[in-house]
């Protein structure tokens, strides 16, 4: 496997392809004509977060055309999973149904639509945060992982071979287990959705107290939601663990401070904060992450007060125009109507006569 072609160049595209590059496979990116004609002419350079030394740009191959390529032994599919449907059908009709395909979303909307257009298609858990500083510069917090799979553990071969290149150049495996996979990274993601809400990290957190308690009840709010689903816990990269989710939600704060700040201090953009603060996008993964999160929650009646709190301000905020991020007094205003809404439905259910 030689020939890749990656779709789209967000922070996941250009950061993977980039270093596939880098270790000597053939890579060709394909998106807009404004992209592709700045990699083309500033090439592309990644670096490590808080790395004072930066290598320079390299050489890239981009195209915003389809017509001059040849079928590739490998598609990445790195656009969001917002972008799909409008990309995917494109890519099928010229390189043909039965390519290879690898999707790199956050989320399960792209196992619902990815099928659709391709027969052979995988799926991969990003295991890092990336970000775009300009055209053809991109940071990144670590190194991967990359996590392949597909739902019902099938095209395993492929899977493995496509783990076996990309680890050439960034650390990629293969798990038969590639739900949990998927649902664990959505946990950690709930975090993105409150970091665009406030505006971290281009605003300051204006209380700290309570951006530790909101944030610590999502995360854990989000693991009874798999569990309850039926998911495990899967570690990826440098992911918590679910023991130390529950700890920070249910200790006392005076414990756990500490762990937590050292913890913020790492946070970088994440992909909602990316896509609602600098790009002043009215598209977002709200839906694909906690919108569906949530309907799980309703599946197995769990009330998640933070959760639907969050998901309602996002929802109504991320909307606007001229969307301007809360502070997170008003955050934890909604957070706590939706505990009285959520102890009053439990208390109705507890006096109700029961046949």
């Amino acid at each position: 496997m030689q020939h890749i072609v990656v779709v789209g160049s967000g922070a996941v595209g250009l950061s993977v392809g980039g270093w596939l590059a880098e270790a000597g496979l053939d890579v060709t990116f394909f998106d807009l004509p404004d992209v592709t004609a700045a990699l083309s002419k500033s090439g592309l350079a990644t670096y490590l977060h808080g790395d004072p030394t930066r290598s320079p740009a390299r050489a890239v191959r981009a195209t915003s055309e389809l017509a001059g390529l040849a079928k590739p032994d490998l598609i990445v599919l790195a656009v969001k999973t917002y972008s799909i449907e409008k990309v995917a059908p494109l890519i099928a009709r010229h390189f043909g149904d039965d390519t290879l395909v690898l999707a790199l979303q956050n989320g399960i909307g792209n196992q619902r639509i990815v099928p659709r257009h391709f027969k052979r298609a995988l799926f991969g858990v990003v295991g890092y945060n990336a970000w775009i500083d300009s055209p053809g510069v991109i940071g990144y917090q670590k190194k991967g992982p990359l996590v392949i799979g597909t739902p019902a553990d099938t095209l395993v071969d492929e899977a493995r071979i496509v783990a076996a290149t990309f680890s050439r150049g960034v650390e990629t495996v293969y798990s038969p287990h590639f739900q949990d996979a998927v649902h664990s990274k959505m946990v950690v993601n709930l975090t993105n959705s409150l970091q665009a809400l406030i505006g971290h990290p281009l605003k300051a957190i204006d209380n700290r107290a309570l951006f530790q308690r909101i944030l610590t009840h999502l995360v854990w709010e989000g693991v009874t939601i798999v569990r309850a689903a039926g998911y495990k816990e899967c570690r990826i990269g440098g992911m918590p663990p679910w023991a130390l989710m529950w700890a920070a939600a249910n200790l006392p704060q005076l414990l756990t401070r500490g762990a937590f700040a050292k913890n913020v201090k790492k946070m970088v953009m994440s992909s909602m904060a990316q896509d609602v603060l600098q790009r002043h996008s009215q598209e977002s993964e709200l839906e694909t992450i906690n919108g569906y999160l949530l309907d799980l929650a309703d599946t197995a009646d769990l009330a998640v007060p933070v959760n639907r709190a969050v998901y309602k301000l996002c929802a109504k905020h991320f909307g606007q125009p001229n969307f301007q991020p809360l502070p997170l007094a008003a955050v934890w205003r909604e957070v706590q109507q939706q505990q009285a809404g959520a102890r009053g439905v439990a208390e109705k259910e507890q006096s109700s006569p029961r046949a």
